[in-house]
């Protein structure tokens, strides 16, 4: 019987020392060497500190900023600890009154063209990072009146990061929330 068994024990050590330790350690190195950004996060810094990543939404709620997509993460939003869609399927009527109550609250803002479908539901993940350009240019109003900016110049703005589609065919064109507003508050007030 230890002659069947010694054999199954090495092979089960073995490979959780290939495939469990080597494996990923490889692959750490490789992606630390090759793409050390993308490797550890995607993280933003500004003045030594770290604000952020490219990968994460983040809440904003002034009028200065942009505002994000919707995040399903609970009571915390963008909490990357607590990833999750909201699970509220179509016929839910909750979900029903929350887009219709978020809806008006936006055009309440002075959103008065068709609202984008981003505006008022969540990503899968709850912390998409990104939102439509025509949500963006939703936007455009409100940030310019809080800004003391005119609407042409955070247009512009807005148009200069809209991140196109990969390879041309792969997803839709996007604005990064959080690169858009630090650009906003790189121009000033």
């Amino acid at each position: 019987m230890l002659n069947h068994l010694r054999p199954a024990i090495t092979l089960v050590l073995a490979l959780t020392v290939l495939l469990g330790i080597g494996y990923p350690l490889a692959v750490t190195g490789v992606a630390q060497a090759v793409m050390p950004a993308a490797a550890n996060g995607s993280l933003i810094e500004r003045s030594g500190a770290v604000i952020g990543s490219d990968l994460i939404g983040q809440a904003f709620t002034a009028d200065k900023y942009f505002w994000p997509r919707h995040s399903a993460t609970g009571p915390d939003a963008y909490n990357a600890a607590a990833s999750s869609g909201s699970n509220l399927g179509t016929t839910s009527t909750k979900l029903k009154e929350r887009v219709v109550a978020d809806i008006e609250k936006l055009k309440a803002t002075g959103i008065v063209t068709l609202v984008p479908a981003d505006a008022v539901t969540t990503s899968g993940s709850g912390l998409d990072p990104h939102i439509s350009p025509a949500f963006a240019r939703a936007q455009i109003a409100r940030v310019a009146k809080a800004r003391g900016l005119s609407e042409t110049e955070i247009a512009n703005l807005v148009e200069s990061r809209i991140e196109s589609r990969l390879f041309g065919v792969i997803g839709e064109p996007r604005v990064n929330v959080l690169q858009l507003n630090l650009a906003l508050d790189a121009r000033g007030p």
